[in-house]
């Protein structure tokens, strides 16, 4: 059989380091892939006058699958979201952040078992109507949610609850304010929830949401919602199990998906080994997983869970002295 390609962003800043890591990990579990690299970012814009070459594009369109590190848009200068902008080309319509406890970690809580699944095409993120008056003292931006966009991402994760055997899916939303947009969501979730009677359903309102999260995160399974209150519900997921180090993210649509690392591209530390490649490698797991290779997903995520038990040549934000490349070590040994 031909070997699967995957189409490999490294990204800026610390991106090229640990993506190489994630790398070499899926090598040594035996995944036999070919890697095409395409740039985008800074990286992109510096080398070829544009942050997303059409060659990246096509390398994306041609593969349909791709492994990213973090991007930078600079920021003030007119730039569109490179990620947004990705999302919409190909149509990845769902956003999936898992967050689940590691023993060895900072973290203030254990036992944290939680996928949010957000919307990642429409509402306050589809940049529609963003305009500033001539003054300057008036902003203006859209927020268009559809029922197609709607029932798509709320059926998608009642599938995906179905299939990971989760039990209860939290609707989130701002209904009794945002009565059209965030009233047709919780509308059109509703309905689709009828379609489960094998999963409990609940609603909650964002800010509840947020307050509960805090203080009771156990009592949370799967999330769904919409794309700006995702975005950020998804980040304070990641703060209860260590940060945006250890929180991968699937940007994934009807036959195109996208894996990354979920944090910034952290200029300050880039070229001095310091980065911890969990949140890249954990992308790289759920990559895995989407293309049936479950038994290779497992054998990486339970030498990236001993490395950070043990303690072993952990980085600094995991409590240790070690910099990427002895972390990588660290799984490899494990993987062989």
């Amino acid at each position: 059989m031909p070997k699967r390609t995957i189409t490999v962003i490294p990204g800026d800043g610390i991106g090229p380091s640990i993506i190489d890591s994630a790398l070499k990990i899926l090598d040594k579990a035996g995944c036999d892939f070919e890697y095409e690299f395409a740039d985008a970012g800074l990286t992109a814009l510096e080398k070829h006058g544009e942050l997303l070459p059409q060659r990246t594009l096509d390398l994306i369109e041609k593969n349909r699958i791709a492994l990213k590190g973090p991007l930078t848009t600079p920021v003030g200068e007119g730039f569109t979201s490179i990620n947004v902008s990705l999302r919409k080309t190909f149509s990845l319509y769902a956003n999936v952040r898992p967050v689940n406890s590691f023993k060895g970690t900072q973290a203030r809580y254990e036992n944290i078992d939680i996928i949010t699944v957000r919307e990642n095409t429409e509402g306050m993120y589809s940049g529609l109507g963003q305009k500033v008056s001539d003054d300057g003292q008036i902003a203006e931006a859209t927020s268009i949610i559809t029922r197609q966009g709607a029932e798509q991402i709320t059926t998608f994760a009642y599938e995906l609850a179905r299939k990971e055997n989760r039990k209860k899916i939290t609707i989130v939303h701002k209904a009794n304010i945002m009565k059209s947009t965030s009233g047709l969501f919780l509308k059109v979730a509703r309905e689709v929830s009828q379609r489960y009677p094998d999963i409990t359903t609940e609603e909650m309102i964002v800010d509840a949401a947020c307050m509960k999260l805090v203080m009771n995160p156990e009592n949370f399974d799967v999330i769904v919602t919409t794309n700006l209150f995702g975005d950020i519900l998804s980040d304070l997921c990641a703060g209860l199990v260590g940060g945006l180090g250890m929180a991968p993210g699937a940007n994934i649509g009807r036959d195109a998906a996208i894996f990354e690392a979920v944090h910034g591209s952290a200029p300050d530390i880039a070229g001095k080994n310091l980065a911890n490649p969990t949140s890249v490698i954990l992308a790289s797991i759920q990559m895995l997983e989407y293309l049936g290779m479950s038994d290779k997903a497992e054998m990486i995520r339970n030498a990236v869970s001993a490395v950070i038990e043990e303690g072993d040549r952990t980085t600094r934000d995991l409590g240790g002295t070690h910099g990427t490349t002895d972390f990588t070590q660290a799984v490899l040994d494990r993987l062989g």
